[in-house]
């Protein structure tokens, strides 16, 4: 479906939109789109400490960020619009289990004026078919809060389906918040080489 995944830059066209993995160079891009959208996705996310909003912060983040993918222990990707160097949303893959798990979760936000074009639902798609077939995992989880219709719709579109609920699952804006545990199944999947 996404035959546009360029292996050497991990890089993914989707039409209006490149997902892309972060790079040293989006410091100043990352820290804006964090800033911009902080009170938007404060109900959704965990409590953040003053330097995730900095460009100093954001700095020592993408060192760690840049380690993790070299080991392949993480994948952290940027959606940009084509003709903007802004970035407008994320897609991060954590808890990246190899043999015999093969399995991760991802977890992902965009920026508020971008909802309800149908642009996440695109490049989380994108994102985890280079999971499945470039990385060959065989399943990614998400969970989301129950009263989060928007993430609820993106998951079923992407193939994502219900695996059950769990109670106080994330600390979540300073609170503990039940989820419902999703997984999206890679049925082509085979042995890594």
């Amino acid at each position: 479906m996404f035959h546009s995944i360029i292996s050497r830059t991990t890089s993914i066209d989707i039409g209006d939109a490149t997902v892309r993995l972060v790079t040293p160079k989006d410091v100043a891009a990352i820290t804006a789109y964090y800033q911009r959208n902080r009170v938007f996705l404060q109900p959704w996310e965990p409590l953040r400490e003053e330097a995730f909003f900095t460009e100093t912060g954001w700095q020592r983040r993408l060192e760690q960020l840049m380690q993790l993918h070299k080991h392949k222990m993480a994948y952290y990707f940027v959606i940009q619009q084509k003709g903007s160097d802004e970035i407008c949303g994320v897609v991060n893959y954590s808890n990246l289990v190899r043999h015999p798990f093969h399995a991760c979760h991802v977890g992902y936000s965009l920026e508020q004026d971008c909802q309800g074009q149908g642009l996440m639902s695109r490049a989380l798609a994108a994102a985890n078919c280079w999971m499945f077939e470039d990385q060959g995992f065989h399943r990614i989880m998400a969970a989301y809060m129950p009263r989060n219709a928007k993430s609820e719709a993106v998951l079923k579109k992407c193939g994502f389906e219900f695996e059950g609920k769990a109670k106080d699952y994330l600390l979540i804006n300073g609170k503990w918040e039940d989820h419902i545990l999703t997984a999206c199944i890679n049925n082509n999947w085979t042995m890594p080489l």
